[in-house]
């Protein structure tokens, strides 16, 4: 199905593209970058090789890969460290779930991985799966499979080639703690599979991410250096009831605290080791009289010189915040109000052609 359909896809929206995308220096405004979350998710199931070539042509900056590792050691590119909320594994592999009834990418080879079909991100309910975006492609219509990290790099770099553009990659390093607890050590395979294709520094177009601070902190001091590499790398800041990290405190589990990181002293300690920060966009604003506006956490990061890349930007009607009237008044806010020096969006297209539209009504004045 890929090798039918990419062409159609690039050459149709390679065109749209053409039309509405803006060289960031024309009107001499600020460049926001654009961050396209798990590709061109808004349109296509997250993370395949069909997303990412949507993504591709909608000309973001950066196109999000988020790693977990199989049981041969592959760095397998999606979301989640569990099979169940985008795959038929239920089906295919009934009896590969572990105890607590999920079905973890780890416990299974690469072969086994390329038989699974992949679906837009569902919710299983009593009489079916239902998906969590209704608005979105269809669940379990048409054919997509999951995709190596090498299969993704491999084919942004060639687009980049046979295309001209130069858009990077934004990988995550999905909690490094469970890949630990399972005697594997995924952030020193992503680093040598990024030295592999050339990301060694800053040069490349490259952000390396992760929400855990110790494991950033082992890549920046220890990791890194060993391989002569010096990637720009962001701390991810999650809400600690989230669960992105997980510790373990006088014989229990329990959620790592991230409330550190936006307190005083906070964001002085992660510019020792990180070069910006991505928080959730709501950690970046409060309300007066019923009206958002920035709080001081952009503002602090700058002093530290620390990047802001805040997530997820998303035009679904029932994802969009109550305060704003539509999605371009979500992103005025955003780039004019806060000040963000780039986004991750599931819509890359809304958010190009909204950029491109404020910079063109910028240079005309």
């Amino acid at each position: 199905m890929f090798k039918k359909t990419l062409p159609v896809l690039l050459l149709f929206f390679s065109m749209a593209a053409g039309l509405t995308c803006a060289e960031s220096t024309e009107s001499g405004a600020k460049h926001t970058l654009v961050i396209a979350h798990r590709g061109a998710s808004a349109y296509l199931p997250e993370h395949t090789l069909e997303a990412k070539s949507l993504a591709y042509v909608m000309r973001p900056d950066y196109i999000e890969q988020d790693l977990v590792l199989s049981k041969d050691n592959h760095l397998i590119v999606m979301h989640d460290i569990t099979l169940d909320s985008t795959t038929d594994v239920a089906e295919v592999f009934p009896d590969r779930a572990r105890e607590d009834g999920h079905f973890y990418t780890i416990d299974f080879t690469l072969d086994e991985l390329k038989k699974l079909r992949v679906s837009e991100a569902f919710v299983m309910r009593e009489d079916g799966p239902k998906a969590r975006y209704p608005h979105r492609f269809p669940v379990w219509k048409s054919s997509f499979q999951l995709s190596t990290f090498e299969e993704e790099i491999e084919l942004i770099q060639g687009l980049n080639k046979s295309l001209g553009y130069d858009i990077g990659i934004y990988p995550e390093i999905k909690k490094p703690y469970f890949h630990h607890w399972e005697g594997r050590d995924i952030a020193a395979i992503a680093l040598d599979t990024l030295k592999q294709y050339g990301y060694t520094s800053g040069q490349q177009k490259v952000f390396l991410q992760c929400f855990d601070a110790e494991e950033l902190q082992r890549i920046k001091l220890e990791l890194m250096p060993a391989l002569a590499m010096d990637l720009p790398l962001v701390q991810l800041i999650a809400e600690t009831n989230w669960g992105e990290k997980r510790i373990e405190i006088d014989g229990t589990i329990q959620h790592y605290d991230y409330d550190w990181m936006l307190e005083p002293g906070g964001l002085r300690k992660i510019a020792t080791y990180a070069d910006g920060i991505g928080p959730w966009y709501p950690m970046l604003m409060e309300f007066k009289n019923g009206q958002p506006r920035a709080n001081n956490v952009v503002r602090r990061a700058h002093r530290r010189q620390l990047q802001v890349h805040p997530y997820t930007f998303r035009a679904d009607p029932e994802k969009l915040p109550e305060a704003f009237e539509n999605f371009n008044q979500f992103l005025y806010f955003a780039v004019t109000q806060l000040h963000v020096d780039g986004l991750f969006t599931d819509h890359p297209d809304k958010v190009v052609n909204y950029l491109s539209s404020v910079r063109g009504r910028s240079h005309t004045r």
